[in-house]
């Protein structure tokens, strides 16, 4: 699972989004950070992948905790915003579920608040 999640992030920093999207099950659920609504299905998360209100955006994984079919990263993205120049850095939380064919068949972003919960309450399970 780290490996695959690896060369998808990989791919991610690399722009492109056809290779990343090839660890996706066809019936992808991504629970985007922040309460905005969830994206079903491999077209529109390979639609979300593209950057839009930036510049560019990278991503690096820095720490993994594996549990049966579930993976926990905690990440940063940097990003810069498309006109403004401004730049940010954004550390979270993501758990991947993935299959036993190794696809990725749901993905919770959290944001950095909503990580700080998310890692106590594991931590406390």
């Amino acid at each position: 699972m780290i490996a695959a999640l690896r060369r998808h992030n990989d791919a991610i920093n690399r722009g492109d989004f056809d290779a990343a999207i090839e660890l996706a099950d066809p019936g992808i659920v991504f629970v985007r950070p922040g309460g905005l609504p969830e994206l079903r299905g491999v077209e529109a998360v390979r639609a979300w992948m593209e950057p839009d209100a930036f510049e560019s955006q990278r991503y690096e994984l820095l720490d993994f905790e594996a549990d049966g079919d579930r993976l926990l990263t905690r990440q940063t993205t940097m990003a810069r915003g498309a006109g403004s120049g401004i730049e940010m850095e954004i550390e979270a939380l993501t758990v991947w579920t993935f299959t036993q064919e190794g696809k990725v068949v749901r993905v919770e972003a959290f944001s950095p608040a909503e990580a700080e919960a998310a890692g106590r309450a594991l931590r406390e399970a």
